[in-house]
């Protein structure tokens, strides 16, 4: 059972306050909607984590990572739309057949002939008539599918399952295209497999913006059906409108109008079904994050967690000793993508919308990275932390800066340019505040503020 050291306990006990410090001052949706959003950070932070904490895997794929949960959120829980399945899916069907013949083909063609020209030439021949005729039914299917309904479906749909089985399926779909990026990139060196990780994070969103059969592209996907009840089920629900009452019944005792107190009554029941659904998702979110903290904390312990530290330390000495460091690296970046792949269609789960346009390099690979640098690599305790202290701090800047700007320019007119151009400023400060905080953990804690434990054996 793993035990937390005592400046492990005092930062948990500063964010918990720093929570319920928002919730008195901005109110308690606020705080639930941040929290949420910082476990949802933490997941990611901890997949980045297990591969570069563990391992020394670097991986700036992780917005493509994300966005193949975000699509498995989708093909899970959107229902099918079957007109489209009329028009196109056969047409894809045979794609996919005639694609899959084209790779066996190529296969046996290596396989029987041994003369080198020769089999180039006819693997050539073979790939550009089958690209030709793939190209053909491809195009065909997907145009009908497209031109089905296109303000609202003009995609294929999804399975019409409950949304909460897509975390899974998400990361077995992050799994799957990192074993693929893995079997090409992992033998290259750490910056070069940094820029082909993030090139092909780009590639994946890319895709899933242009391929509207698939993903809707740009016009995104709506309404998908949530894990948690909806608010205006709530508010029309008996045992929630008495909870309320209840939790509320001295407020409510002391208006005297009966009309007011219904007023009130009615804005605290809508205030409260907002603050449920929260924190439900926030209970459920829990729950994953605690389960991927206890077997990550788990197979660190293992003999195979203190195999892949050996590896990460000294690569040259574990070859020796007969590992094979290449195959560690890609079982570990495997795992640590299909992580950020359930936190990728938790994302999604909780916006109720994918939006392939919306994944940035800069909010899902840098800000990850950078919380895993401040709250510690190697750590999982570490990486949680970092999750919420960056995005605590992602979110907190602007009325924070807000505040300040209008201390500072009390003096001045509203209308004064230097007060307008400031406040019309505070977005940008949040990447201020960012490199400020990296700047000084940099500095001053270098291994992160809970920093990974040295354990000896």
């Amino acid at each position: 059972m793993m035990k937390f050291e005592r400046y492990e306990w005092i930062a948990i006990a500063i964010m918990i306050s720093l929570f319920i410090f928002v919730g008195f001052i901005q109110g308690w949706s606020v705080s639930l909607v941040i929290l949420n959003m910082c476990i949802i950070s933490a997941i990611m932070t901890m997949g980045v984590n297990i591969s570069w904490g563990y391992a020394g895997v670097i991986n700036f794929g992780v917005m493509g990572f994300l966005a193949m949960g975000g699509l498995a959120a989708v093909i899970v829980s959107y229902p099918p739309i079957r007109e489209a399945w009329q028009v196109g899916g056969a047409g894809l069907g045979i794609s996919l057949i005639l694609l899959a013949m084209l790779v066996f083909a190529i296969m046996y063609i290596n396989k029987v002939i041994v003369k080198k020209s020769s089999r180039y030439w006819i693997n050539g021949i073979i790939i550009f008539l089958g690209i030709i005729i793939i190209r053909h039914f491809y195009l065909n299917a997907t145009a009908n599918i497209e031109d089905v309904n296109p303000a609202l479906a003009g995609f294929l749909g999804g399975l019409g399952l409950p949304i909460i089985f897509s975390w899974f399926v998400g990361g077995l779909f992050a799994a799957g295209v990192a074993f693929v990026i893995g079997k090409v990139a992992l033998g290259l060196r750490s910056d070069y497999l940094a820029i082909v990780t993030l090139g092909i994070s780009e590639i994946v969103v890319s895709v899933l913006k242009h391929e509207e059969w698939l993903s809707r592209g740009v016009k995104n996907v709506i309404g998908l059906k949530r894990p948690v009840p909806y608010e205006i089920d709530l508010q029309n629900a008996d045992w929630f409108i008495n909870l309320i009452t209840y939790l509320n019944s001295s407020k409510l005792n002391n208006v005297i109008d009966t009309n007011d107190k219904q007023e009130l009554l009615n804005n605290l029941i809508i205030d409260g079904s907002g603050i449920f659904v929260k924190l439900s998702y926030a209970i459920l979110f829990l729950i994953v994050m605690l389960i991927i903290f206890y077997f990550a904390n788990k197979a660190q312990l293992s003999p195979w967690g203190r195999m892949m530290r050996a590896i990460r330390d000294n690569e040259t000495a574990a070859n020796a000793m007969g590992k094979d460091v290449v195959k560690q690296h890609l079982i570990i970046f495997v795992i640590g993508a299909a992580i950020v792949g359930v936190a990728g269609a938790m994302l999604v789960t909780l916006d109720g919308l994918f939006t392939p346009s919306g994944y940035r390099p800069l909010r899902f690979t840098f800000i990850i990275w950078i919380m895993v640098i401040v709250g510690g690599s190697g750590n999982n305790l570490g990486a949680i932390f970092g999750g919420f202290v960056i995005w605590f701090a992602w979110i907190e800047a602007a009325p924070l800066t807000t505040f300040i700007i209008n201390q500072l320019t009390l003096g001045l007119e509203p209308t004064n340019a230097l007060k307008v151009h400031l406040l019309d400023s505070v977005p940008y400060f949040r990447y201020l505040f960012m490199g400020l905080i990296l700047l000084l953990i940099l500095r001053y804690r270098p291994k992160g503020i809970i920093p990974e434990r040295v354990r000896h054996s």
